[in-house]
């Protein structure tokens, strides 16, 4: 089986971008990115081509409708032959057309346990609501925002203490290690979507929900 070609869309630091590209060097994932994309100027686009990774500033500002910017978004996606597209970070929601595209295709990685806080700003909602648990969510991208099947869920514990960035920091060390779990999994051919998600010929009717309890730990290394 051939490696798996990986578009992966960001907006800001791309650290699972950094991380999936380390993963894909080092032989822990069976596959390479063909395209990196962000809507603005971002400091992962560097970090990109730095590594020597096909990066492509496509401002949306730049066009008269997002129809139009997405467009030559999946036009430059599909130049470089990606499999499939890895959101990661990438802060703009994306039209159906474009996800109907790449449906069954196109993964995302949320920092919440979804349903759990939806959208922006999940750190600060967490600790505003009291939860005792945060983490993160794998999940295939639809039309709706942050709501197609969730694959894979990493848990870390909301402790005394915590405000956002720590928060932040344990959930993005988890994030780095589910969200390439996953791509192994297509990339192996364990994870397929028929009309939902599949893993290992069955469909998966729940998501997998894993405990990190030594992110921090993790998060400062």
């Amino acid at each position: 089986m051939s490696p798996l070609r990986l578009a992966v869309l960001i907006s800001g630091r791309g650290s699972n971008l950094l991380a999936i590209d380390d993963a894909c060097r080092d032989g822990r994932l069976d596959a390479r990115i063909v395209f990196v994309g962000s809507d603005r100027a971002a400091a992962g686009l560097e970090a990109a081509r730095a590594r020597g990774l096909p990066a492509l500033q496509l401002d949306a500002k730049g066009f008269a409708t997002r129809a139009g910017h997405e467009a030559a978004l999946r036009e430059a996606i599909d130049a470089a032959g990606a499999d499939w597209v890895a959101l990661a970070g990438y802060m703009r929601v994306l039209g159906e057309p474009f996800v109907a595209h790449y449906a069954g295709r196109m993964l995302n990685i949320h920092p919440s346990l979804l349903p759990r806080h939806k959208g922006l700003h999940t750190h600060r909602r967490v600790l505003e609501a009291g939860d005792r648990w945060h983490g993160a969510s794998v999940h295939f991208v639809t039309s709706e925002l942050d709501a197609g099947p969730v694959v894979l869920q990493g848990r870390v514990p909301v402790v005394a203490g915590d405000d956002e960035a720590r928060l932040s920091a344990r959930v993005q060390a988890c994030e780095h290690i589910i969200y390439l779990r996953v791509l192994q999994w297509i990339a192996s051919g364990r994870l397929v979507y028929r009309d939902g998600p599949w893993l290992d010929g069955q469909p998966l009717r729940a998501p997998i929900v894993e405990d990190f309890l030594d992110t921090e730990a993790d998060a400062a290394r």
